[in-house]
């Protein structure tokens, strides 16, 4: 039993890190933390870079939709563009709005480019590429 535990836990300790997240939650934790980089005044700009996949989970092309709702979706593709797994999370909508919804197909390796500022106070997502 004492051993279950401490397996329990070690998983809950990686999960803090990251390790077991998928796509789209990663991009919400790159998300989050961008927010905290963005100034307080009205009007702030402050671009979020979010680094292509780690090797073994959506390696390939890949399609990402910001939701105006909130919802933030990723499919991981093959090099014909099947689907090989989806992803998605509200997670991010704690922090920061979407002032629309955008959908983009990138290849491989590609990386994220989202644009944040500041409007009516809150965060808000006004580009992405």
């Amino acid at each position: 039993m004492r051993a279950l535990i401490i397996v329990l836990l070690s998983l809950l300790e990686l999960e803090g890190c990251g390790e077991l997240t998928d796509a789209a939650t990663r991009i919400a934790y790159d998300l989050k933390a961008g927010v905290a980089s963005l100034g307080a005044e009205e009007g702030a700009v402050h671009v979020v870079r979010h680094a292509p996949a780690r090797a073994g989970e959506c390696t390939g092309p890949f399609k990402v939709q910001f939701d105006q709702v909130g919802a933030l979706i990723i499919w991981c593709m093959d090099a014909e563009g099947n689907t090989l797994s989806s992803h998605s999370t509200t997670y991010h909508s704690n922090y920061v709005d979407t002032a629309e919804t955008s959908i983009l197909d990138r290849p491989a390796g590609a990386e994220l480019s989202i644009r944040l500022e500041r409007r009516h106070g809150r965060p808000v997502i006004v580009g992405v590429s």
